[in-house]
């Protein structure tokens, strides 16, 4: 090889190791309140103007706007229920939340900050789980078995109608396997591909690469087998990098076979950082610019932390919370118990 040709290469091999190098090097989280009430809350969306959209138990609903720091709410309720919302998505112009138990209330905004049903399902088996679109016409929300596969239902036309999907066109879902409404992140996209992850007596990985018009399922060797445990969060970088975090929400400080990472799609994972301390958790993103690398967790017993793919963690915050988003690649919103709140990370 000659010289000019031994460059080029040794150019391709540094930038392809620059690529692996985390970003950043966070040492610790401020976690600032920014509203506390007797509120729980499950699902947080960041909407495309930047504000935060909350829905939680007891019909509670609302908003948060980072740049004024201005938290406004508002209460639903259906007949003499109310409706306790564990799921949300948004789209470009709408907002979608999506209450557990019978029955199933599925809300999108109607104007003038008013919620409209668009979607009910009576069942004594419904509890819906999490919700996502694929773009401004095109979402999903999955849920408990009322048959014997997911309850599926998708929209198409922007969430003005949702259609529940036949099982014919579904795997077959083990008895005792579920969907855990612990964050709202057991769904994950990346374009046209779609990541859904259960628990209970199977953690398994439902596979869509057409937005939801067919499915494969994944094995994992995630820890499964009682209703407490499995997969309740994951996150996708790319369409390749993924990591998967939960546990037993009932023994928080078990952690064996709950962390996994993925690299070819969610087809394989392996588990990483058995017994270093981390835990349940139930709620994993991705932090953005971290190259794949750089991962928070949540749960109830903490703020944890990794810069080598969920080799090795640091433990940031004893603060507990259900779940969070990133607005940048050093500030979240959190929410949990009784509370929102801004997170920022320091290096």
């Amino acid at each position: 090889m000659n010289k000019i040709g031994l460059l080029i290469l040794t150019i391709i091999l540094v930038s392809c190791n620059e690529k692996k190098i985390a970003t950043h090097n966070f040492s610790r989280v401020v976690v600032t309140p920014v509203y506390s009430d007797t509120c729980n809350i499950r699902a947080l969306e960041v909407m495309n103007n930047g504000t935060v959209a909350f829905a939680g138990k007891d019909g509670f609903f609302g908003s948060y706007d980072p740049e004024k720091n201005v938290v406004r709410s508002n209460i639903k309720k259906y007949d003499s229920i109310y409706p306790e919302f564990r799921a949300a998505a948004h789209t470009s112009e709408d907002f979608f939340m999506l209450s557990v138990g019978n029955p199933a209330l599925l809300y999108k905004t109607a104007g003038q900050g008013e919620m409209k049903p668009v979607y009910t399902e009576h069942h004594e088996k419904v509890f819906y789980d999490a919700m996502k679109f694929w773009n401004d016409k095109e979402g999903i929300a999955v849920g408990d078995a009322t048959d014997d596969c997911a309850s599926m239902i998708i929209t198409r036309d922007g969430g003005k109608t949702w259609s529940k999907v036949a099982c014919e066109k579904l795997p077959k879902i083990k008895d005792g396997e579920a969907f855990f409404a612990a964050s709202n992140t057991n769904i994950a996209m990346v374009g046209n591909k779609t990541w859904i992850a259960s628990g209970g007596s199977r953690s398994a990985i439902l596979y869509s690469d057409d937005k939801g018009e067919s499915w494969k399922l994944y094995e994992t060797p995630f820890v499964s087998g009682s209703n407490s445990e499995g997969i309740f969060s994951i996150d996708f970088y790319d369409s390749l990098n993924g990591f998967a975090v939960g546990g037993n929400y009932t023994n928080p400080d078990e952690d064996t076979n709950n962390k996994a990472i993925t690299n070819d799609g969610g087809k394989t994972w392996k588990i990483v950082a058995n017994d270093k301390g981390v835990g349940y958790k139930s709620c994993v993103q991705y932090v953005p610019n971290g190259n794949a690398n750089e991962i928070v967790a949540i749960g109830k017993n903490g703020i944890v932390y990794t810069q080598n793919a969920g080799n090795s963690w640091k433990k940031l915050s004893d603060e507990g919370f259900y779940t969070f988003r990133f607005i940048n690649d050093s500030t979240a919103i959190a929410a949990g118990k009784n509370s929102i709140a801004r997170l920022e990370f320091k290096s």
